[in-house]
């Protein structure tokens, strides 16, 4: 028996491509006695994952390597076990990578409670959902009643920054780069968007924000980050976990001035989620209260088949999903 993984074949100098790749096939290996056999069913498609595939040895994470299946957190199903913890039909989720299958001795993987579906596993209660909680909740300390900004708002991290904003009762601004994506938002409870792509951003924000910004969300650069800074209020505080507009380019685009940082007294912080998956059990619970209180919906992008991965990452990039980008395998 065989079966087959996407490994990383070049590094790519910008977007990911058909020449990043190869689809290989691999031979089943036999359990050791503490291992079980995880059928992958649903892998989960990352801004991160460009960072991922970049030779820099300092960064957050170690790169994957030339010949590596190409790193991704997944969910899939105990078929074969000798581990006690993780029995035949367990569904778990953990890093499965790009493959169909993988052996596992437990090490990062979760068993996933009934009634929790794979989608809701990869978004709302996956790494977006913890990356939106301990942006909102530790960086920003967000309160009622202040101005929150949130780019990409759309996104798998983003519409959950939006909806628990919204649940708290601030007054919620979000950035995204479509009339559609505008409307689901505004379904959210947003109180005003802004369509960076068609809207005037300067004249849009000062409408939307007359007693300035509090708080910024940042997934994304560009345009909106200048003008935010400008409007920030004392003491304002700025979460940047993503800054996908820069991802491919060869030179950073030129940052805010940092003046109004100073007047203002404000503080702008970048963190990834690997730093805190040791509160893992404690974020799950603060998501949970959202969603408990059917205050939290998920929004997923759907591709079919291991090999549309390869195409399918760049839609991240492209802004051509809405919610969380997922491949089913």
């Amino acid at each position: 028996m065989s079966y087959q993984a996407i490994v990383l074949k070049a590094y790519p100098e910008a977007h990911i491509n058909q020449d990043t790749f190869e689809v290989v096939s691999r031979p089943e290996e036999p359990l050791k006695s503490d291992e079980f056999r995880i059928a992958v069913s649903h892998l989960s498609l990352d801004p991160a994952m460009r960072g991922w595939v970049s030779p820099d040895p300092n960064s957050y994470i170690p790169p994957v390597q030339i010949g590596e299946v190409m790193r991704a957190i997944g969910v899939g199903t105990v078929t074969e076990s000798n581990h006690p913890k993780f029995p035949v039909g367990a569904r778990v989720t953990g890093i499965t990578g790009w493959t169909e299958q993988l052996l596992s001795n437990g090490t990062g993987m979760t068993v996933l409670p009934e009634g929790v579906s794979a989608e809701l596993a990869l978004s709302a209660l996956g790494m977006p959902g913890m990356t939106a909680y301990i942006g909102y909740k530790d960086i920003l300390e967000a309160k009622p009643n202040q101005t929150i900004v949130v780019t990409g708002a759309a996104g798998a991290v983003g519409s959950v920054v939006v909806q628990m904003a919204v649940a708290d009762g601030l007054n919620v601004v979000g950035v995204a780069g479509s009339d559609d994506k505008c409307d689901w938002l505004t379904q959210l409870g947003c109180q005003g968007v802004i369509n960076y792509k068609t809207d005037n951003v300067a004249e849009k924000l000062l409408a939307l924000t007359p007693n300035g910004v509090d708080l910024m969300f940042e997934n994304t650069g560009g345009e909106v980050q200048h003008h935010v800074i400008e409007r920030i209020n004392p003491h304002g505080r700025v979460a940047v976990c993503g800054l996908i507009a820069d991802y491919h380019s060869a030179t950073p685009a030129p940052a805010p001035s940092w003046i109004n940082l100073i007047k203002r007294r404000a503080r702008i912080e970048g963190f990834t989620i690997t730093d805190h998956y040791h509160r893992g059990a404690e974020i799950t619970q603060g998501l949970l209260g959202y969603l408990q209180q059917g205050k939290l919906e998920h929004k997923v992008h759907t591709l079919n088949g291991l090999e549309s991965a390869i195409d399918g990452v760049n839609l991240l990039f492209s802004g051509a999903n809405t919610g969380k980008l997922i491949v089913e395998l």
